[in-house]
């Protein structure tokens, strides 16, 4: 009786949750999947098929904005990792002993995204810092904003907001590492890279697992600055996916949209999976 009692408690105090995840979540996406393989609205929606995929997989701005996002990603992931990680390992001896310092590398995460646009125009823009400097040491003139240079602004924008998250991140991974560890191989005369690779790696695949993850989450939402930046329709280099569903939201186009919606959690689950088994093979080979 008392067990039931408390189940009965439970599913009371997870029912908000539930029903919020099934409103908000489950039912809109059954309904995108039904208008990426639908055409017509309301009452005269018919089902068509894939046809509306091998539609928008065939449209230029599509595959624009697809290869621009996948650029993005296959550029900014190993970069914020790497740079992340060599930050990490540089502070994971003094970890706690600079708690200031962890409150600095967030700040740029937690700083409000108006105010890192506002940085970036300060920075890049035709009369901001950075061209006034290039003038004035006579070097050509370069659109940072408006042309192929604005991927490499995005992608340090990207890096310089969001690599203190992931610091943090794998600094928590660090400090769970025991230090005797480590004291016992500098008595076997081990090397900086033999515990890098034997004693470190082991055990951070994780946490680095995590930071990835995040920041693959964090890279979706840097859209917001890049739309601040460009616009509707900015340069071609960073006319991203999020900017085709937006506009073929404001043009009320539900299959398109609902057809890059469907196709952008497919790659997010790909990568979601792939990153997941490798670290579950890895962890298994170690235990």
């Amino acid at each position: 009786m008392k067990r039931s009692k408390s189940a009965l408690q439970g599913y009371l105090l997870i029912a908000p949750l539930m029903i919020g995840c099934l409103l908000f979540y489950a039912i809109p996406f059954v309904l995108v999947v039904q208008y990426s393989l639908s055409t017509g609205s309301g009452d005269a929606l018919y089902f068509i098929g894939f046809i509306n995929y091998q539609d928008v997989t065939a449209n230029h701005m599509f595959t624009l904005a697809f290869g621009n996002t996948m650029r993005f990603l296959a550029a900014a992931l190993p970069l914020i990792m790497v740079l992340a990680y060599l930050i990490a390992l540089l502070m994971q001896k003094h970890a706690n002993k600079h708690k200031l310092l962890k409150s600095v590398f967030l700040f740029p995460y937690i700083m409000p995204v108006v105010g890192a646009v506002i940085l970036v125009e300060l920075l890049f823009a035709e009369v901001g810092l950075v061209p006034s400097v290039a003038s004035a040491l006579g070097l050509p003139f370069v659109d940072w904003l408006g042309g192929p240079a604005a991927f490499g602004v995005v992608l340090l924008l990207y890096l310089w907001k969001n690599t203190g998250y992931s610091v943090i991140l794998l600094l928590a991974g660090l400090v769970t590492i025991p230090e005797e560890q480590y004291s016992a191989a500098d008595l076997d005369g081990a090397s900086g890279w033999q515990k890098f690779f034997y004693i470190t790696t082991p055990q951070m695949w994780y946490s680095v697992f995590f930071a990835i993850i995040f920041s693959l989450i964090n890279a979706f939402k840097c859209f917001r600055e890049i739309f601040l930046i460009g616009g509707t329709h900015p340069n071609e280099n960073i006319y991203m996916l999020q900017h085709f569903l937006n506009n073929s939201f404001e043009n009320l186009n539900y299959a398109k949209l609902s057809v890059a919606s469907v196709l952008l959690l497919i790659v997010v689950l790909i990568v979601f999976a792939v990153f997941y088994i490798f670290v579950r093979r890895k962890e298994a080979f170690r235990a």
